[in-house]
């Protein structure tokens, strides 16, 4: 090794510490030349049988290891908390910044020199990636992959996008009961997460086009052979990594988090992705904003023809070239000498990427969408920012002024949805408050209201709708979401009104509530902020230390990184 090794402060020399540190660990049968100065990589595995998006890990887990241990390193295993999304309750965001504090002090605690981060599921890739951060050692990404293609009735279906379509199918009487439990058991066909471009995978994807993880890794599905070649591949780099001190610091830079906001517009990657990116580079220390967002994002073109932006799924979109074949067409648009964790540049990597199917990545003049990504409006509805993902969206609707039908919380909405004597029409926007990131608490994916069932059956299928939450990757319609600061501190969501009138200008960045600031401030003095759910504990924590989805809805004392400074010894 080229440098002294973190993990010889525990292992190394003739000292009582030293010995009780190897003895133990000599308990599961290591022999004497595990600790003569060979890297320790720890491996931060997000496994959980409740998580069924990394449910297959344990099988993965074992190629990182042959390949740390072919490449001359000493792998170990820990585990942290698996921020499930499928199953946690109020939802895994609300998780995600505690699963942070897990990697985080997991890493920092133990005699570790480099990190494998297995990742899958929504939100832990940020979860991974921000605890890492903030510690700064050698580390890299490893999705677990998506699953294999939904098949129903000779059709593919895409998890989570046609969930939302045959659910309104279902309310408008189109789609029977028998057969959207049919298609239940057609939809999740293999290990592995969403293989819609849901949060899941554009996080892998995220990953790769920041330069955390190794070309290939967003598409591969969890089940191929490619996938676990990958995982060897992964253990064998970041024992190259720890020898050349290549850490987060040198990758996560601007020019990284430039490439991902492009590569998110071209992919019609998720809404999440802003939220996430944002806390990833606050703890990292990198400068990015809301405002860098919407900037480096104008004039990309969704590319990739893929649910719920197109008509694809992953499986296609890995054959077709995966995403170093959609880099390499949008390549002009990129930093192409940003650093990634390969060793190589970003333009290295893509450099011999084909494209194999120009119907799944299709070619810049024949796009999706002229103007994808993600575009960030302001007003006084939302001063501090709120996002909108055009390339799911309605072109009629993407400006469009409406009278506001609030409801207050989500069950308020879903006691008034299918209410006959609602009134609404298709021209309304649909408000949802106190849905935020200490509103509900966490910020729940609720974004993506259903529409009422007397519009459905009129055969209406979008509407324009706003709230402080946010909407699963896999969703779609006009939809506005992040709105900041949210309604549970007292932003102009809380102040909204039956019967107000709501303009969106999406071409113009902006969102306007058409009342004046003196009636504003008459509501505001009569306004009372919502009761918090739970009185202790995280969540209470949560509530009190939260910061607005603008700035990535972390705990505000965990922005920042801390390094890896080894802790004081305990013997």
């Amino acid at each position: 090794m080229t440098r002294k090794l973190r993990s010889q402060a525990w292992f190394g020399g003739d000292s009582k510490d030293s010995f009780i540190h190897r003895s133990w660990m000599k308990n599961g049968g290591l022999p004497d030349d595990t600790f003569d100065g060979r890297p320790v990589i720890g491996i931060c595995n997000t496994f959980s049988e409740l998580t069924p998006c990394n449910a297959h890990f344990r099988q993965l887990i074992e190629h990182i290891k042959k390949g740390v241990l072919e490449a001359g390193g000493v792998p170990f295993e820990f585990p942290v908390l698996s921020c499930g999304e499928s199953n946690m309750r109020p939802t895994a965001m609300l998780f995600r910044n505690l699963a942070s504090m897990d990697v985080e002090e997991s890493i920092r605690a133990n005699p570790i020199d480099g990190v494998v981060l297995m990742a899958g599921c929504d939100k832990t890739t940020p979860s991974l990636l921000m605890g890492a951060a903030s510690c700064d050692l050698p580390s890299i990404v490893i999705s677990g992959g998506p699953m294999l293609n939904g098949k129903f009735r000779g059709q593919d279906i895409g998890s989570g996008t046609d969930v939302w379509r045959f659910s309104e199918e279902v309310r408008a009487g189109v789609m029977s009961r028998a057969d959207f439990l049919a298609a239940e058991n057609a939809m999740s066909r293999s290990p592995g997460h969403c293989m819609t471009m849901g949060t899941a995978s554009t996080m892998a994807s995220m990953a790769e086009a920041l330069g955390v993880a190794l070309p290939g890794n967003a598409a591969y599905p969890a089940v191929d052979a490619h996938r676990a070649r990958l995982a060897r591949m992964t253990g064998r780099r970041i024992v190259g990594m720890v020898d050349e001190d290549l850490r987060l610091s040198h990758i996560l830079t601007r020019d990284a988090f430039a490439n991902a906001v492009k590569v998110n517009g071209a992919i019609g990657g998720s809404t999440n992705a802003v939220v996430h990116l944002l806390a990833i580079a606050g703890r990292v220390g990198t400068e990015f904003t809301l405002d860098d967002w919407d900037r480096w994002g104008q004039g990309v073109p969704t590319i990739l023809n893929l649910m719920p932006s197109g008509r694809y799924l992953m499986e296609d979109f890995c054959y077709a070239g995966g995403l170093p074949a959609l880099m390499k067409e949008i390549a002009g648009l990129l930093k192409l000498d940003a650093p990634t964790v390969s060793g190589r540049t970003v333009g290295e990597n893509i450099e011999a990427a084909e494209n194999f199917n120009p119907d799944v990545i299709r070619p810049m003049a024949q796009a999706l969408v002229a103007e994808g990504g993600i575009a960030v409006l302001k007003g006084n509805l939302a001063p501090d920012g709120a996002i909108i993902k055009p390339s799911a969206a309605s072109p009629h609707l993407m400006r469009h002024e409406g009278r506001a039908v609030v409801f207050d919380t989500i069950e308020d909405y879903k006691r008034k949805v299918d209410d006959p004597d609602l009134d609404i029409d298709e021209t309304c926007v649909m408000v949802l408050r106190n849905c935020g990131p200490k509103g509900y608490p966490g910020m729940a994916e609720v974004g993506n209201m259903a529409l009422p069932r007397k519009l459905l059956e009129k055969g209406v299928r979008d509407m324009v709708r706003i709230s402080d939450a946010r909407m699963s990757g896999t969703a779609f319609g006009t939809v506005i979401l992040h709105t900041a600061p949210e309604a549970a501190i007292g932003g102009t969501l809380a102040l909204v009104a039956d019967g107000d009138i709501i303009a969106v200008d999406v071409a113009a960045r902006t969102i306007h509530l058409r009342v004046s600031d003196e009636e504003l401030e008459r509501r505001r003095r009569d306004w009372r902020p919502p009761v918090p759910a739970m009185k202790g504990g995280y969540q209470s924590l949560y509530v009190e230390r939260t910061l607005q989805a603008d700035r990535g809805a972390d705990l505000d004392f965990l922005v920042g990184c801390r390094g890896h400074e080894i802790p004081r010894e305990s013997h």
